[in-house]
Formats: structure tokens, C-alpha cells, sequence
């Protein structure tokens, strides 16, 4: 029989093994993983072959008791089901992420894992994120975390709060969701602050990066954040997508005027629900945003990432909303817990440029070299990166056409596009 410490060496090598394993960018005509490929590229961002955090990422120290008297066969104590959902910011010079850790009991917490790159070699912290429940209700599961650092000086958390829905005690899958707020300096002790305060359930709310006008200026500085309303725990009901609120204070937020800046549509990506990503992206033409969208299908819902830009003076007034979806689940980030999701709401960009001296763009002045990383879940089951420039995301999102909303306009725009190429080449 093989000597226990034997075992348990050879599992910390496959574990460290794991951890340092170089990733790898997937090639510009697609890389075929198993029997279903990836696309060819889209020419927006790079995709790498493996996700960047899995359930096997987690410490050893989470999952297995390493005293051999009272674990004997090296069992895992712990199981870990799933690394998604993770927010994302830039700390003490590393590329840093709260991810969501789901158990093998269904109980999401947070984690915090760190790169030096942002794309491999990422370990998480000794000890996941303890979350206080501060004056609120305790939480029966809390998960999907934007980071955002505000100008206020404080990183702060916003999540997804599930809790029993108490008006129906005999239905065990009732739930409510709620927005709950934390900020924190070092990403170890946070404080918690009330959950939102709001009319409707809530999910997916963003806090804005930046202080904006109060509807009263007599109020001075207000906090703003992206909301989504919803009836019901899963369904929107009459939540029309994605709103804006105000409110001037984040230790007791609440949602009072709240108006949609982004709706759903009919026969679109985002058609039965849509949400804000990660906190916005500040550029010299406008507020990148990356969102969620859902539609039905018969064989249940599909969730893809999508873009559009706000007025930089002005973050409620959409400026750029480009046709379609912006990323979708492909090759094995199909298949997991729930098929057909791609996620995300963490990104990261970095402070300085790709090079020391700003490029020029034909007619379209000087280029933003500034590398996004995007970090993406997939069937809600591992974390994956995508790699691009802001200017990148800027000519995406200002030179890809709008969806015109029915088939007619769809041809449309095809053939114009048809028409330019055949007379490049006169």
C-alpha cells in the first residue's frame, strides 16, 4: 500500500503543477479543443486555452485534513464544485480577483485569488473573504461581486444576496434576492454596509466609479448605480433592463428615482433579461460598459456578454449600442453546470499604455493602447481571461452597426458592407 506522505506529495506536485501551468493564446484561426472548435477569431480580443481558475485551484488546505491519523485514506473533507463570477481590480501592483467559490454544498462564498500577469499562474489567499452580515438579515448564500474603486477612496463590493423568501415557508426553492453593499482598504476586512433598499428585488448592481450631480443640488455629490429590477427571484416580470439610481448615501442606499438606460428588446441577445457587468471603463470618448444578455431557447436560456458606451458627461445617455452579442460560450465553455453561459463581471485595465509614445489612428486621433483583461465565467462552472486594447473595445463599439430589429434591416446592413468591400477592390 502506498506510504501516505507519498500520496500527499504526489498530490501538492499536480496541485502546484496546475497553479504554474504557462497559458496559452488560442490562434488566430481557432483551436480546436476536443471534437468542438473554437470560431475563428473576431479580431476584438484573444481568448487563452485554459480557464484561468477551476474548482482544482482551490488551496488543498480547503478540501483535504492532512493528519494522517484522523484522515487515513486522504479523502477531501471539503469538496469544491466551481470557480466563477469573479470581480476584478488592479491591487498593490497585481491583477486581482474576488471570485465566487461554490461548494460542493451549494454555498457560495468569495475568495481572493492574485496573478502577476493576469492570465496564468494565479493563487488565492490562504482564507476565503469572511463577509459580515453587519445589520442585515443573515445571508443564505451571497455571490457575483463587482469591485469597483471609487473616488471616495474606498473599494467596494456589491453582490448578490439570496435569501428563503419567508411568504412561501413549504416551497423550498422560493428565494429573494437583494443587493449587498461592502467596501473595504485591503481586501481583508470589510465592512458591511445595509443591503439596497429597494421597492422590487435587485441583481446585478454596479456602483459607479465616480460621483455624479444630485437630482436635488442642494444635496451636492450623489453615489450612482446601475441596478436591474426584477419581480420575482429568476423572473424580470416588468424589471425593463438595465436602470440608474442615486443616492447620496452608500451606508444607507436606496433606490428612489430609478429609470432604464438600457432595456430589454424583442428577438435580441438580451431579450428576457440583460444586466451591468463589471464597473464602467472611463475613455477619452465615452464610458465602455460590458453586460449580460439573456434570451430563450429550446434548450432553456442563453446567456452572452455585450457591449455599448455612454456619454462621458453624461453616463446615462447610451452613444454606441453595437448588434449582437460581444463574446458566447465556445468549444468545453459550453458544457458545465448550466450550459450555454458566458459571465462576466470583473475587467480590468491597465494604467499605463502598450508603449511609452501614443499611436495615431487614421483620422480618428490618438489611440487609447491601454490592455483590458476580461475575465469571463463559463456554464457557470470556471473562470476564464480575454485580452484587448481600449481602443480596441472603442472601435468595436463605434464602428459596429446597431441592430436594426428585424430581419430586413439585418440584410441590410450586410449587404452595404458587401457593397463597400466590392468597391475596394475596383
Amino acid at each position: 500500500m502506498e506510504l501516505w506522505s507519498n500520496k500527499v506529495a504526489a498530490l501538492r506536485a499536480a496541485h502546484e503543477a496546475l497553479l504554474t501551468r504557462p497559458n496559452e493564446p488560442m490562434a488566430e484561426n481557432g483551436l480546436s479543443t476536443g471534437s468542438v472548435p473554437f470560431r475563428l477569431s473576431t479580431g476584438i480580443y484573444t481568448k487563452y486555452k485554459y480557464p484561468i481558475l477551476t474548482a482544482e485551484h482551490t488551496p488543498l488546505e480547503w478540501r483535504y485534513d492532512f493528519n494522517e491519523q484522523d484522515n487515513p485514506f486522504l479523502m477531501q473533507r471539503i469538496m469544491m464544485n466551481a470557480v466563477l463570477n469573479a470581480g476584478a481590480i488592479l491591487f498593490e501592483g497585481k491583477y486581482t480577483v474576488v471570485a465566487r467559490v461554490e461548494g460542493a454544498d451549494r454555498k457560495s462564498f468569495f475568495a481572493v485569488a492574485q496573478s502577476p500577469n493576469g492570465i496564468d499562474n494565479w493563487r488565492f489567499w490562504p482564507e476565503p473573504v469572511t463577509m459580515p452580515d453587519g445589520n442585515n438579515a443573515p445571508a443564505t448564500n451571497v455571490y457575483d461581486m463587482r469591485l469597483t474603486r471609487h473616488e471616495d477612496g474606498w473599494i467596494y463590493g456589491i453582490f448578490c444576496v439570496e435569501r428563503h423568501d419567508e411568504t412561501k415557508p413549504f416551497d423550498t426553492s422560493a428565494a429573494t434576492a437583494a443587493a449587498g453593499i461592502a467596501r473595504t482598504k485591503d481586501l481583508i476586512h470589510w465592512e458591511r454596509l445595509d443591503d439596497l433598499k429597494s421597492l422590487c428585488q435587485q441583481r446585478n448592481v454596479v456602483l459607479h466609479p465616480e460621483f455624479v450631480k444630485c437630482e436635488n443640488e442642494k444635496m451636492g455629490k450623489c453615489y450612482a448605480l446601475y441596478t436591474r429590477p426584477q419581480d420575482g427571484f429568476i423572473e424580470t416580470g416588468k424589471g425593463g433592463g438595465i436602470g440608474w439610481t442615486l443616492t447620496p448615501d452608500i451606508t444607507h442606499a436606496e433606490v428612489r428615482n430609478e429609470r432604464i438606460i438600457f432595456s430589454r428588446a424583442y428577438h435580441t441577445v438580451y431579450e428576457v433579461k440583460n444586466g451591468e457587468g463589471p464597473a464602467p471603463i472611463k475613455t477619452a470618448k465615452g464610458w465602455l460598459h460590458l453586460a449580460h444578455g439573456v434570451r430563450a431557447t429550446a434548450s432553456g436560456l442563453r446567456y452572452v456578454l455585450y457591449m455599448y458606451m455612454t456619454a462621458l458627461d453624461d453616463p446615462t445617455c447610451v452613444i454606441a449600442r453595437p448588434s449582437g452579442w460581444f463574446l458566447v460560450p465556445e468549444g468545453y465553455e459550453y458544457i458545465g453546470d448550466v450550459m450555454n453561459v458566458a459571465f462576466s463581471n470583473g475587467w480590468i485595465v491597465e494604467e499605463k499604455p502598450l508603449s511609452n509614445s501614443p499611436l495615431k489612428g487614421e483620422g480618428r486621433g490618438e489611440v487609447d493602447t491601454r490592455k483590458v483583461f476580461i475575465y469571463y465565467a463559463s456554464a457557470d462552472t470556471r473562470l476564464h481571461v480575454a485580452t484587448t486594447t481600449v481602443e480596441q473595445l472603442l472601435d468595436y463599439c463605434l464602428h459596429t452597426p446597431e441592430d436594426g430589429l428585424t430581419t430586413s434591416a439585418s440584410v441590410e446592413k450586410i449587404k452595404a458592407l458587401v457593397a463597400k468591400n466590392a468597391s475596394m477592390s475596383k
